[in-house]
Formats: C-alpha cells, sequence, structure tokens
C-alpha cells in the first residue's frame, strides 16, 4: 500500500470557486479510482487561494489482474469436416491474444480464456490527472501565454508524490517535482516535500495551513480571543458567508484590531455591519449590552507579525472603511430630510421592467393584490395596504441606491424614523423575504400578504411579457434575473409555513388580466397554465425528498394551488396509505378502471341499459356510497368497499359490447366510478 500527494500551485483562486473545485476533484478522484478497482483507505482534497491538494492514503499499487472467458464461434463455423479451427476461430483467437492450443470448446461454441494485466497505479495517475485537472468547471476561466487548454488562474507549479518518488507528470509546460512553495511573505518559502506524511508540517512550516476546517477554527478562535480583549464580541451566528469567504482568501489568517470615528454609529446599524461584512470582509464587534461597536476586525493573511507591518495593515483598512461610512452618512442625512411616504412619488421614474412600467406602477398592483389577498383571508386591509404602499419607496433614496442589499431593511428604519407604525414597518422589510430558498419568511400578517402580492406580480409580468416567440426567455437554471424561482418558493413556504387559506390560482388569474388590462397585452390561453406550471413545478422540487413523483401527481387531482393545505394533507395521507393492503388492492382496480376509459363519454348510466348482474351490483354499490361529503380516510375506505363487485365487474362483463348504447352505458359507470376515485386521488399515477 502506498500513499499519493498531488498539488497544483496556482495564481490566487476566486474564493467561491475553491470549495467547489474541492468537491469536483474528489468526485474525479474516487470515479477514477471506482473505474479501474484501485483500493484506498482515505482520499482527502484540501486548498488555499493558491493550491489544490489531493491527498490519498494506503493506496493500493495496482489493478487486479482480470480473467474472463470470451465467447467466439459457433463450432459448426470454427471447426472444419475434420475437427481442425478454421479462419474464423483463429482469428478470434488472434483478437483476444491466446494461443490456438489455449482455446476450448464449451456449450457449442468456441472460448477463449483471457487474462488481462492490470495496470500500476502510478501508470494509471500518469495518463489521467492532467485531464482531470482540465475537466474542471468554473466561471470565468482564463487562457495564458500560448496555451489552449483553460483554467481558473495561472498554473505556477505542480507536485507529485508517490510515497517519497516523484511521479512524472507535465501540466501545460509545468512539469512534477518534490517542490512547493509556502507563504508569500515565509521566511521558508521554498518547500521541498519528502512524502505525504510530511506534506501538512512542511507547509505549516512555510506559514500554510491547509486544512479548510482548521483555517475556519483558526479563524474564529483569534477573532473571539482579540475581540474579548476590549469587551467585545462576534455575532458569528449570522456571519457564516463571511466566514467561509475569509477561510477561502487566507492561508495563514491574523487577526487586527481596527476601529473607525464613532460619529458612523449614527446610520443604521444594518448600513455599518453591511460596509464591513459584506463590502471590506470585515467582522463587524458588538458590545455586550447588545449595541454596535466603533471597532471591528479584520484577517490578514500575513505571516510577519512585527508591530509596523500590524500599525499599516490597522490604518490602510480604517482609512478604506471611514470612506465608505462617509458615504453612508451623508446619504443617510439626505434620505431623511423627507418622509419615507413622499419618496413613493419618485418611483414613477423607475422602471420596474422593459414594457411593463415602473416601480409606481408595480406599486399600485401590489396594493390591489394585497386587498384580494386580505379579503380572501378575512384580514382587515389598513395596514396591510399602507405597507404595500411603501413597500418599495426605499428603492429610490441614495441609500439603497449606494447599497441595494438594504432593500427593506432601510425601508424599515426610515418608515419608523417617518412615523409608520412598527408593524407597517415590520412588513415593509419582511416583505422582500424569504431572501433564500432556506431563509426565514415573514413574520407578521403584513409582511406575508404584501411578500405574496408583490412575488405574484413579478412572476405574471415575466410570464406575460415572454409569451409567444419569447418563451426562451423565461426563467431556467441558469438564467433568472428576476428571481422568478426564488419568488415561487418563497409563495409557496409563506402559505404553507402560516397555513394561509390562500387561492393562488385566483390571484395569479387576477394579476394577468390586471397587466394584460394595464399595459396592453394580449393574454394568451396557455400563458396561466405556464404560470401554474412553473410554481407546482417548484412545489414538487420543495417536497422530492417527503413525497415521490408519483404520489405528488397523484394528489394533483384539482389544482393544488386552489388550496396548498389540502393537496399536502392528501399527500400525507395517500404516503401513508400506500403501505396498506386493502388500498393495494384498490390501486390495481382503479388502474383497470382508468385503462379502459381513457376516453369518456357524455352520457349518464341507464339502469335500463345494466344487462348483467355484476354490472347492476357494481352500480349499486357505487350508489349506496356517500364518498363526496366524507372526509379523506372515511372517502378512501368507502372505494376500498367497491374493490370487490370491480373484479366481479371485469371478470364476467365485455365492456366493449357490440351494441353501442350497451358499451357506452358500461363506460359511463366506469366514468362515475372515476369521478368517486377522484375524491381521493388520481389513482393512474400509483
Amino acid at each position: 500500500m502506498s500513499d499519493f500527494l498531488f498539488e497544483i500551485l496556482v495564481q490566487e483562486l476566486p474564493y467561491k470557486f475553491i470549495p467547489d473545485a474541492q468537491k469536483q476533484l474528489k468526485e474525479a478522484f474516487e470515479k477514477l479510482f471506482g473505474e479501474y478497482g484501485i483500493e484506498y483507505k482515505k482520499l482527502d482534497v484540501q486548498a488555499t487561494p493558491r493550491r489544490l491538494s489531493v491527498m490519498v492514503h494506503e493506496l493500493s499499487d495496482k489493478q487486479k489482474d482480470i480473467q474472463k472467458e470470451a465467447k467466439g464461434p459457433i463450432l459448426n463455423i470454427a471447426l472444419d469436416a475434420n475437427g481442425n479451427y478454421t479462419p474464423a476461430a483463429l482469428g478470434f483467437a488472434k483478437k483476444n491474444g491466446v494461443e490456438e492450443k489455449d482455446l476450448i470448446q464449451k456449450d457449442n461454441y468456441i472460448w477463449a480464456k483471457i487474462e488481462i494485466k492490470g495496470k500500476t497505479t502510478k501508470e494509471i495517475l500518469s495518463q489521467n490527472i492532467e485531464n482531470i485537472i482540465f475537466k474542471l468547471q468554473g466561471p470565468h476561466f482564463m487562457r495564458w501565454g500560448n496555451h489552449e487548454q483553460k483554467f481558473s488562474r495561472p498554473i505556477e507549479n505542480v507536485l507529485a508524490l508517490y510515497n517519497e518518488e516523484v511521479l512524472p507528470l507535465t501540466i501545460l509546460d509545468k512539469t512534477s517535482t518534490n517542490k512547493t512553495q509556502g507563504h508569500r511573505f515565509s521566511k521558508n518559502r521554498e518547500v521541498t516535500v519528502k512524502s505525504l506524511k510530511t506534506y501538512l508540517d512542511d507547509l505549516r512550516n512555510a506559514n500554510v495551513i491547509l486544512d479548510v476546517e482548521e483555517r475556519k477554527n483558526l479563524i474564529v478562535k483569534t477573532a473571539k480571543e482579540c475581540a474579548e480583549k476590549i469587551d467585545t464580541y462576534i455575532d458569528f451566528d449570522n456571519l457564516d458567508d463571511l466566514l467561509e469567504e475569509v477561510t477561502y482568501i487566507t492561508e495563514y489568517p491574523i487577526p487586527v484590531l481596527c476601529d473607525f470615528d464613532k460619529k458612523y454609529l449614527e446610520i443604521p446599524d444594518i448600513v455599518t455591519t453591511t460596509v464591513m461584512s459584506k463590502h471590506q470582509r470585515y467582522f463587524p464587534l458588538w458590545q455586550k449590552d447588545g449595541k454596535l461597536s466603533n471597532h471591528f476586525i479584520t484577517m490578514a493573511n500575513f505571516v510577519g507579525v512585527d508591530e509596523e507591518s500590524i500599525k499599516n495593515i490597522k490604518a490602510g483598512n480604517q482609512r478604506v472603511v471611514s470612506a465608505r461610512l462617509e458615504d453612508g452618512i451623508f446619504f443617510y442625512k439626505e434620505d431623511t430630510k423627507t418622509p419615507l411616504e413622499a419618496k413613493v412619488e419618485a418611483l414613477k421614474g423607475m422602471t420596474f421592467q422593459k414594457g411593463l412600467g415602473t416601480l409606481f406602477d408595480k406599486t399600485q398592483r401590489i396594493i390591489k393584490l394585497s386587498e384580494e389577498i386580505c379579503s380572501q383571508l378575512s384580514v382587515k386591509k389598513d395596514d396591510v395596504v399602507r405597507c404595500a404602499k411603501l413597500c418599495k419607496a426605499d428603492l429610490s433614496t441614495q441609500l439603497v441606491f449606494e447599497f441595494t442589499e438594504l432593500q427593506g431593511f432601510i425601508g424599515e428604519n426610515y418608515a419608523l424614523k417617518s412615523g409608520e407604525a412598527k408593524n407597517v414597518a415590520l412588513g415593509i422589510k419582511e416583505h422582500y423575504f424569504p431572501l433564500n430558498a432556506n431563509s426565514e419568511t415573514p413574520s407578521a400578517i403584513e409582511g406575508q400578504i404584501v411578500s405574496i402580492a408583490d412575488k405574484i406580480d413579478t412572476i405574471c409580468a415575466l410570464f406575460i411579457s415572454t409569451q409567444g416567440k419569447n418563451k426562451k426567455k423565461r426563467p431556467t437554471g441558469s438564467n433568472d434575473p428576476l428571481g422568478a424561482r426564488r419568488s415561487a418558493i418563497g409563495i409557496l413556504r409563506i402559505v404553507i409555513n402560516n397555513n394561509l387559506k390562500l387561492n393562488l390560482k385566483s390571484l395569479i388569474d387576477n394579476s394577468l388580466n390586471m397587466l394584460s388590462k394595464e399595459f396592453n397585452v394580449e393574454l394568451e390561453k396557455e400563458c396561466a397554465q405556464d404560470v401554474y406550471d412553473f410554481i407546482l413545478n417548484r412545489l414538487s422540487i420543495m417536497y422530492e425528498k417527503e413525497y415521490s413523483q408519483d404520489i405528488l401527481k397523484a394528489c394533483a387531482t384539482a389544482n393544488p394551488l386552489e388550496n396548498l393545505d389540502e393537496f399536502l394533507k392528501r399527500a400525507s395521507f395517500i404516503k401513508e396509505e400506500i403501505q396498506n393492503e386493502n388500498f393495494k388492492k384498490l390501486i390495481e382496480a382503479a388502474k383497470r378502471v382508468y385503462r379502459i376509459t381513457k376516453e369518456e363519454v357524455d352520457a349518464k348510466v341507464e339502469k335500463s341499459l345494466l344487462v348483467l348482474a355484476e354490472e347492476k351490483e357494481l352500480f349499486e354499490a357505487i350508489a349506496k356510497q356517500d364518498i363526496e361529503n366524507k372526509g379523506l380516510k372515511e372517502a378512501a375506505k368507502s372505494l376500498e368497499e367497491l374493490v370487490e363487485p370491480i373484479e366481479k365487474f371485469f371478470d364476467k362483463v365485455l365492456v366493449m359490447d357490440k351494441d353501442e348504447k350497451i358499451k357506452n352505458n358500461r363506460i359511463a359507470l366506469l366514468d362515475l366510478l372515476k369521478e368517486k376515485f377522484s375524491t381521493v386521488c388520481d389513482f393512474q399515477y400509483l
């Protein structure tokens, strides 16, 4: 068993590419070893901004030899009249690399026993690694020099060791060695690696911490210690993205404590923390009483700890953050000279979407949809309408123009400063929620209603503007500029999480009609169905781990958007009931009905045309069951009682009778059954 180490040293990688590259490399090497039958104990892929490293422990040195039998020509073709091998048999032997004497006769055919010698692991690695590297996928790949191949950043060095031996590799014009480089500012910058066993320590001695989790833990530990020295703390629970980014842009993180003028604490905390964490990658510090401190920590990717270097880093970062916060305080003071309501008028000059008016127009539609939702939910509309009127007002402020990610948060702050009610201000902020597929939904009814109205308007506007030939512009996995898929998931989560009794289908229909009339756009017949399908597809994806696609299809007997709560209760019931033997029999009986009634007949069952006892018995059994007025569980039990008469019907009755009237009457009887089935689900999908 051997160890293998591979490192590709590059210029600084984009941090978002690094974890994805780690995952791709791990999967690629696992696939390589799986295809060749190479065993190993552990495969680890680690990374820093400048290197991607693959470490394989206790790797088998070669493929296992493979022995197999190959089937050749039939004997009457492989042998001549004298029992000698024919050219066909000899050609088969040559093709498979065996001698004539090694051919055997079995089961009336010629066979060859073939032994394939396994390749060495070193040979397999040498032949495949370059291909693995250039199959990595990521944004903004580049070419450099005279090379045709693309990679995220220029390659500077290749390290490849099989145990203590250099494994010969060439990636572009870089030939593998046992050398790499440490941190750019390390005294031990040139590193010679003896083997995988010494690799991590060799890098550590050159001021590179290779392990991603170790770097992350070091950042948390040292930043906490630094914060505690001035009696402050870092809210790491809300800084996951920042922590990951800093982890992937440093090789040797060192905390540097900085500060800024206290006057900047006058602006909303969200502005200050956004400038620090999202724009400058700083960790904001909070006082023990929960107030924002005028201190922050930056993690320097730096080896030296001399006082002058730290002083320069601190001064540079303080200068940058002060300039950004100076802009913030100026915009804040200008914005708050007038109340939030006064900024609604400015939305008339801001385009929502080409051909679909301004943000002011959108606001008016949100108000109308919000009023309809209030009516459906029997909610007083005053505060909801006020929230809807002001929900987009902060988009016309200077602060949001400069810091777009603060939309909603600034709206809440300015609303409170303008004297609006707290629930209205909260709704203004929360109508943008959820911010992603897994984040929190609006906590109060104002935000919930306005959020649903806003998101329905966005989706419907997108679909009505991409009818006909423009359908190709609709959201895809790689192109969704208005976040329509996120909006659809947001609508569903808000309705489901808060058990809102909403008819989303009605809201969609009204939104599409409102848009078509307002902008004189002809509404195509299939547009509404396209919107339903788009949102239902998101619903299926949301619940694909909980329910099979068959169950979800079976439960969509009516449009689930009319009553999401009922749809999910039905899916849960079917998932549980499908394990029941009686229900399984019902499914099979129902499928027999569906198979023979693909086309419905426009007729009612006439008792006078029921000729045979079995069809009369089935009709009477159906008539006894008041299925439509029962709950889901009771309806299913009633349908199970119909299984026996259904089976008797199919055993004794020929549905496609020669007499057209009798045939149609029997189909009408089965159609009546299908109506009863639909009260539970569409059984043909189960």
